[in-house]
């Protein structure tokens, strides 16, 4: 296939590591650090879903703070301290060691780079820093002006408006299989980023090209 007129990437899970705030502070949190974690993204994900399919919508922090005071409250940890650092490291989180590497490769090969995010513009801008990606990308899109979230097609939308193509023309890469669906429905070129080598999800194994991890990606493009 030709390659792409953009590689659009989703942010939470894709290039950067959710797991890394609770990471950060795992001997803190002990025993039920994997739990947590787990726990505080899944429902930071649901809620986004169930805001978007009532008509609601709040910022993206504010769900990960909630999604956070309730990991916590279910595991009985009641600590203000560990909170904020918690929420701090999520401004900040890590990205994949070969996330950069492979937007550099692609940016070689003039195809352009953008993140399609539910997340606010502030932990974005944050976040992209962190992980040294902002000279990587050449647009970040941010759900918020839509007050909707992934997978609205409205939010899909974004990316054929911001770089003048028609969907099958962008390669859309995420770890999240209900994004991957949602972008493939829309009529992206679809990359799944399953990284915990999972069984297949929404028929990925069938509508999308499944990678381990990011840095094969730009052979796949060429």
């Amino acid at each position: 296939m030709p390659a792409p007129n953009a590689a659009v990437f989703d942010a939470y899970g894709t290039l950067l590591d959710v797991h890394a705030a609770v990471g950060r502070h795992a001997a803190r949190l002990g025993a039920a650090a994997p739990a947590v974690s787990a726990l505080w993204r899944a429902k930071q994900t649901e809620w986004s879903w169930i805001l978007s399919a009532t008509g609601a919508y709040e910022p993206f922090w504010s769900l990960t703070e909630k999604a956070l005071d309730h990991a916590l409250a279910v595991h009985g940890i009641a600590d203000p301290g560990l909170r904020a650092d918690l929420l701090s490291a999520y401004r900040a989180l890590d990205a994949y060691p070969e996330a950069a590497p492979m937007l550099r490769a692609l940016r070689s090969r003039g195809i352009p780079t953008a993140i399609l995010s539910n997340g606010s513009p502030e932990m974005l801008d944050s976040s992209v820093a962190a992980g040294g990606l902002g000279p990587l990308l050449d647009e970040v899109l941010s759900v918020h002006p839509l007050r909707c979230f992934k997978p609205d097609p409205r939010v899909y939308a974004l990316v054929p408006a911001r770089f003048g193509c028609q969907p099958h023309e962008v390669a859309f890469v995420s770890s999240n299989p209900w994004d991957a669906y949602g972008a493939q429905r829309f009529g992206f070129r679809v990359f799944w980023v399953n990284r915990a080598g999972g069984p297949a999800e929404y028929w990925l194994d069938r509508t999308a090209t499944i990678l381990p991890d990011l840095a094969s990606l730009p052979d796949r493009l060429a």
